[in-house]
Order: structure tokens, then C-alpha cells, then sequence
């Protein structure tokens, strides 16, 4: 990937994304059209047609209003996943963005597909990945296993250092106390936990520098302590 990566912690297709995503944009090199935008549910995939519909035509619209050209990829299992009527849409794009839902089942619906390769292409050139919640998730080494209390998790995409993404983050110290716990012991010395915040995204670059924005946190956890930035401060992975 060689665009920028956009890491969200909540909030896609909300007007509170609306200046996050005017410098997504803004970093692709267009010539001067309309940058072109596909919004994927694939996370969604198996809430039913109600929830996959709900969130693509939010992506559609909130793009639009953004000045792109957007396309909804209904790309819901792994039958349409290879399905190749989606590989011209994905090569060439400027932003691809995955919306929320199941982590496992989006990871499990994209690695290998012809959807997948074909986003690859994309990056490659420098299209910007953003991905809400579970769409951040699979780009750590792992995900964690929701039904398992975070106590199993299963390989990801690998593509940044983290051992995992936990989304939502400010919420985990209620409610979902107990699951960040189970996901912590997990960590080895040498791993961490990138929390971050709903309605917030870390935005940055393979080997490069990372910058908060939006509302909230992002967060370091690793087996010791943890680290907080806050909106306009730099993050670094490693």
C-alpha cells in the first residue's frame, strides 16, 4: 500500500468524518476529475440485504456531497468476491473503503479473492485504504475472536505492526472491559495493542508516520502500560 491508510475508529459516512475524509481525498492525484470511490459493506455481509444496503447507499451519499465519484461494490460473500464484474471498479480507484461489521468474516470473504488482488492494484499506485472498525481490524496480525472473549484470535492481513486493532476504544473501559483484558494477555514483549477511538482515525503511511484525527484517542497498549495521543499528534508504529 502505497497510499495513505486510514485506520477508524467509528463514525463512516457521518458528517463527523467529513474532514477526515476531504484529506483522504485530497492526497490522491486525480489530474483534476473527481476522485473515484467504492464503498464495500463486506463486513456486513451476513446482517441481511436491510443492513449491507443501509451502508452502501451512506457511503454513496456521503461521498457524493464530498465531490467523488462513487461506486457501491456489493461485495457480501465469497461467490461475489470473485465475481470479476468488480475488478475494473476496484483497480481504478482512488479510495476503496470497507465499512463495519464481522472482522472474521471480512477477512475470511476478501484474503485471496479476485476483489482483494484487484484493490491491491490500486494501492499499489497509491489509492488510499480506509477501513471503519472491522475494516481497520484486518490489517493488524491478528483478530481477535469476539465469541471467544478475545482469548483466540485468528491470522490477518499483517500489514501494519500491531498484534491487533481494537476499534471503539473508548468504549472498552466500560462495558467491554473484560474483552480488551482477555485480548492484553495475549501480547508477547514485543507486541501491542492500537486502540482507536469511535469517531476518530489514524492516518498514515506504511514506514511512515501516523497523525490522529478526529474527536478522540489513539492508544499504544502493550503488556506494561499505555500510551495516549490525542487529535494533531503523531504516532509512530514499529
Amino acid at each position: 500500500m502505497n497510499g495513505l491508510i486510514a485506520l477508524v475508529g467509528s463514525g463512516e459516512y457521518l458528517p463527523i468524518m467529513n474532514e477526515i475524509d476531504r484529506h483522504l481525498l485530497a492526497s490522491v492525484e486525480t489530474n483534476g476529475r473527481a476522485p473515484h470511490v467504492v464503498c464495500l459493506a463486506t463486513a456486513a455481509g451476513q446482517e441481511g440485504d436491510a443492513s449491507v444496503n443501509r451502508w452502501l447507499n451512506m457511503g454513496v451519499e456521503h461521498f457524493q456531497a464530498l465531490g467523488a465519484e462513487v461506486n457501491a461494490a456489493r461485495i457480501i460473500d465469497r461467490e461475489s468476491a470473485d465475481d470479476p464484474q468488480w475488478e475494473a471498479d476496484l483497480e481504478d480507484a482512488d479510495l476503496i473503503y470497507f465499512s463495519g461489521g464481522n472482522p472474521m468474516y471480512l477477512y475470511e470473504t476478501m484474503q485471496g479473492s479476485r476483489a482483494w488482488i484487484a484493490a491491491q492494484k490500486a494501492w499499489s499506485r497509491g489509492a488510499v485504504y480506509a477501513g471503519c472498525s472491522a475494516g481497520a481490524m484486518i490489517l493488524a496480525q491478528k483478530v481477535p475472536n469476539f465469541r471467544a472473549a478475545g482469548l483466540t484470535a485468528q491470522d490477518a492481513f499483517r500489514l501494519i505492526p500491531a498484534t491487533f486493532v481494537i476499534p471503539h476504544f473508548d468504549r472498552m473501559r466500560g462495558l467491554w472491559s473484560a474483552y480488551l483484558f482477555g485480548v492484553r494477555r495475549q501480547l508477547k514483549n514485543d507486541q501491542f495493542i492500537l486502540g482507536v477511538d469511535e469517531d476518530t482515525a489514524l492516518v498514515g503511511k506504511l514506514n511512515g508516520n501516523w497523525q490522529v484525527m478526529g474527536q478522540g484517542q489513539a492508544h499504544i497498549i502493550t503488556q506494561d502500560g499505555q500510551q495516549d495521543f490525542d487529535a494533531g499528534q503523531e504516532v509512530t508504529l514499529q
